[in-house]
């Protein structure tokens, strides 16, 4: 791979944060399945994605460098035996956001590390999804994940969904030193070798999370998914500073010392939207004016689009991805490389706080891909994934205001989200507070047999899940002196306590209620994803 030269890097992470004059054009604002274009005050500060960096030139080369040379293992080869028990596990649909486009990374490396296993004479081979608590994969979302010939091969007797709920499929590896439950999919425990091939989106993803979580039950996650927990993690982008990731920490060692793991852990660039669209990434100050007509006629297009016909339309969207890099081996040195080519994507630096931080929220979040964004996740999106997209200290003072743009739409996807309509309807109707929600209903949630069912036969989310996507906001909602949804649902933001407003600007002057006349505005320009090193 040809390295851009230092100089224009370096220019570029400056041209990331922008201050907004009284020529500056409107700035682009996701909402849903929608955009804006919304004029900020002049003097605010827009914070841009850094650009793609440029993709690995051979990735099929550089995923058999990584399993050749792996950090602090022997090679790949070198495990496999005849008659040993090889299991790989592999992220689940939650990642990428959005899905990229076919080849997935996943099947290309499964496919070498198949064909190494075949040379090796190893035969009894699973693949195992690693869904944690998350809805169940479909025949279709596995088979491009892992891709056809895999799948053809495979599925369903040896490719197949994690069930955390399965008392037979479940095993006990012990507890933590601090008391925390560690329970594993009984098929990897009792492996020769577990491979785990991971796609690290986030500085948050991969490492010991990738097992102890993905593979994990309720009985395991409920240590370390509690209010307690998110609100003294600061933030998830900084596992150095998160009680998730130290938790999550803990148990893994467990996990490492009773299983055989082989860590695979890739990451990708940021080129989110491809062809004509790839403009959207760009400060809108650089669109040529044939993209700018452009934006204006998707615009025009999608704001009178029937919303079903709309909803599909995003949702079958895959961006174009270059892979930035693959590293196998021992999880925490695998992991350590794999979070600087995160940030070599990702980070840019912002100096100060803001006492108004606003972003456009899209479409897409880890719990919606093929299916319906309902208030809850929006929430999620916002204040758990949108707030935290920081290291250092958070884009927004304490006791600041968050702007999103979002419809927050009370629709909810039947099949996928059942405990999530009665959470919505039930649970917020009593109370919003994390800690209690924690104490009066966590546990009926998590043990109901109905969503139990749901979660093992259908493609439901596990009961417990919507109040753990409510807990994950839970930091912003302490940090934050008020939250505003600009187009939200007037309804649907009064039952989770957030304000709402028509326009912006009005938004703008309910947040001056809070944090006092004339106040410090910064835009969080995402997607596509990147986080802010904060400094105070």
């Amino acid at each position: 791979m040809i390295e851009r030269p230092r100089r224009h890097v370096a220019a570029e992470r400056e041209a990331c944060v922008v201050e907004v004059t009284e020529k500056s054009p409107p700035t682009l604002f996701h909402s849903g399945e929608q955009f804006r274009l919304e004029r900020l005050p002049v003097g605010s500060r827009i914070v841009y994605p850094p650009p793609p960096l440029k993709g690995l030139a051979d990735v099929d080369a550089a995923i058999a460098a990584a399993l050749d040379s792996p950090l602090g293992m022997d090679p790949l080869d070198s495990l496999l035996s005849p008659g040993m028990k090889l299991t790989i596990a592999f992220d689940d649909i939650s990642l990428p956001l959005p899905p990229m486009r076919e080849p997935d990374i996943r099947s290309l490396v499964i496919e070498q590390v198949l064909e190494r296993a075949y040379r090796a004479g190893v035969e009894d081979i699973h693949l195992i999804a690693a869904l944690a608590l998350h809805r169940r994969m479909t025949a279709a979302e596995l088979e491009r994940a892992v891709g056809p010939r895999v799948f053809r091969e495979f599925y369903p007797d040896r490719l197949y969904n994690h069930d955390a709920e399965d008392p037979d499929g479940i095993v006990h590896l012990g507890e933590t030193g601090s008391g925390e439950r560690v329970e594993l999919s009984r098929r990897a425990s009792e492996s020769d070798l577990l491979v785990y091939v991971n796609i690290n989106l986030v500085t948050m993803d991969g490492g010991h999370k990738s097992v102890a979580v993905g593979l994990g039950t309720y009985g395991s996650l409920k240590h370390h998914h509690t209010p307690h927990t998110m609100r003294h993690s600061r933030s998830f982008m900084d596992p150095s500073s998160s009680e998730l990731h130290k938790s999550a920490s803990r148990q893994g060692d467990v996990v490492e010392a009773a299983v055989p793991i082989f860590h695979i852990e890739t990451t990708l660039n940021n080129d989110t939207f491809g062809g004509p669209l790839r403009f959207i990434s760009k400060p809108e100050a650089r669109w040529t004016p044939r993209e700018q007509a452009t934006f204006a006629a998707i615009k025009r297009t999608t704001d009178r689009m029937p919303a079903k016909l709309r909803h599909d339309l995003f949702h079958k969207q895959y961006a174009p991805y270059g892979v930035t890099g693959v590293t196998a081996g021992a999880v925490n040195p695998v992991h350590e490389v794999t979070l600087e080519h995160c940030a070599a994507q990702q980070a840019v630096q912002v100096h100060g706080q803001a006492d108004v931080v606003t972003a456009g929220l899209p479409y897409v979040c880890p719990y919606n891909v093929n299916s319906i964004m309902n208030p809850v996740l929006v929430m999620c999106l916002g204040l758990g994934y949108f707030f935290n997209l920081y290291k250092g200290v958070p884009l927004a003072r304490e006791g600041g205001v968050m702007i999103f743009t979002h419809p927050v739409t009370p629709e909810f996807h039947p099949v996928h989200h059942p405990s999530y309509v009665d959470f919505f309807e039930e649970v917020l109707t009593e109370t919003r507070d994390p800690m209690e929600i924690h104490k009066r209903f966590e546990r009926a949630y998590a043990e109901d047999e109905w969503y139990r069912h749901l979660y093992r036969t259908s493609y439901a989310y596990h009961g417990v899940h919507p109040l753990y996507m409510w807990y994950w906001g839970a930091h912003g909602l302490e940090h934050l002196g008020d939250v505003i949804f600009v187009g939200g649902d007037p309804e649907a933001c009064r039952r989770m306590g957030f304000r709402r407003a028509d326009t912006m600007r009005d938004a703008l002057e309910m947040a001056e209620q809070v944090v006092g006349r004339e106040p410090s505005v910064t835009h969080f320009h995402c997607p596509p994803l990147f986080y802010a090193e904060v400094a105070a």
